[in-house]
């Protein structure tokens, strides 16, 4: 069994794919792929904090991101209006 090239802990799954990455990582380079510095962002304002602070900016965030969304839905609902 392979070593994961990123994390360099976990096995790799799946030889079929001759995969490098293991699960875990290779769903970090997804979300990666779809978000790109926003997931960097996340994990510098989130992480770098302790673990109760983590959880209030946690929840800090997802409020934000409620809050954009609605605003975002709030302005299609009013061009449809239109």
């Amino acid at each position: 069994m392979y070593t994961c090239k990123f994390c360099e802990i976990k096995p790799v799954e799946g030889w079929i794919y001759n995969s490098t990455w293991c699960s875990d990582c290779r769903k970090m380079k997804h979300y990666i792929n779809l978000y790109q510095d926003r997931v960097i962002e996340i994990l510098d304002n989130i992480l770098s904090r302790t673990e109760d602070k983590q959880d209030n900016k946690i929840k800090e965030e997802l409020k934000n991101e409620i809050e954009n969304k609605e605003n975002i839905l709030q302005l299609r609902s009013k061009k449809i209006q239109k």
